[in-house]
């Protein structure tokens, strides 16, 4: 529901308190009511992936102050809540939000807004996380909005295997991975040798005077890049794990990986509008996707996402 249908509607509360069809109309445009009060709600704004300019910072300090309590709350998603906002005060809110160039929403059975670490700043990461969560928020939370799932779809963007927005925990997660052949020829089988000292995986062993690394445990958190001081980890590119049905809540699920590494942020692209098209013509109403995956199958959705 938009802003514009929220004003043609006859919302206006009976005997002084809004009805539980009432508040769920106006929890489609992101407003969640308190519990501790009649008609008063948390407004929840759109960050697309955690990160604001200083401006809207600003915006949404005077929204909260002019239309709310004067408080904002973080949530577990990286977007923001403007508290204590009495049920007359949301339209004014959400157009002033609107003239601003911030949007509020986040709720019901479709795409969520986008989580995302800060890979793109952060020593450890080794893709642009801002970016590629940006592409994200325009093609599938703004660009899918009007898709109805079966339920909600979240998504994170995680830039290394730290795994600090815990995108394995999203209906689908993305983890930077940095993907590389050694130049054993180079390898000079050092007594101390510098790449098995700084594997946090103990995935790097030299054997038999040459270094090996165990793909099993090689995490491809991209530790060992360059630390080689005769080159044999000096080439190296980015690469893309995706994680399928996760979820927190009241039931827990780790996602599972598909067995293929991406290596482009198109490939990422593509494979996260596959699923969420299955999720939308083979999920099943009330289904997290992770139980979609467990009624058709792993193999069957990850055929499915890889184009295969």
């Amino acid at each position: 529901m938009d802003i514009e249908l929220f004003k043609e509607l006859n919302l206006t509360p009976q005997n002084g308190k809004l009805t539980e069809e009432q508040i769920a109309k106006v929890k489609g445009l992101g407003c969640l009511s308190d519990k501790r009060y009649d008609n008063v709600f948390n407004v929840r704004v759109i960050t697309g992936n955690g990160k604001l300019s200083t401006k809207k910072h600003k915006v949404i300090i005077e929204a909260a102050d002019r239309f709310g309590s004067g408080e904002v709350a973080l949530t577990s998603r990286m977007t923001f809540e403007i508290q204590g906002v009495e049920y007359n005060n949301i339209p004014s809110l959400i157009s002033f939000l609107k003239e601003n160039g911030i949007e509020t929403g986040g709720t019901g059975p479709k795409v969520r807004p986008i989580v995302s670490c800060k890979g793109t700043t952060c020593r450890f990461g080794l893709i642009d996380t801002f970016s590629l969560s940006e592409k994200i928020h325009k093609l599938f939370y703004i660009g899918y909005h009007n898709e109805v799932l079966p339920h909600k779809f979240k998504i994170g963007v995680g830039g290394c295997p730290n795994n600090c927005v815990k995108p394995d925990l999203n209906d689908l997660g993305v983890i930077g991975q940095r993907i590389f052949t050694p130049d054993t020829e180079k390898c000079r089988g050092c007594a101390k040798c510098v790449i098995e000292n700084s594997c946090p995986m103990n995935a790097a062993k030299v054997v038999d005077g040459k270094i090996k690394i165990n793909p099993a445990i090689c995490n491809k958190c991209g530790r060992c890049y360059l630390k080689c001081p005769f080159g044999v980890f000096s080439e190296a590119k980015e690469g893309y794990k995706i994680f399928i049905g996760g979820r927190w809540g009241k039931k827990t699920a780790m996602g599972k990986p598909l067995s293929q590494i991406l290596e482009s942020e198109e490939e990422v692209l593509s494979v996260i509008e596959r699923a969420i098209c299955l999720f939308r013509d083979e999920g099943i109403k009330g289904e997290r996707f992770a139980d979609t995956i467990e009624r058709l199958g792993f193999g069957y959705v990850e055929e499915k996402l890889l184009g295969k």
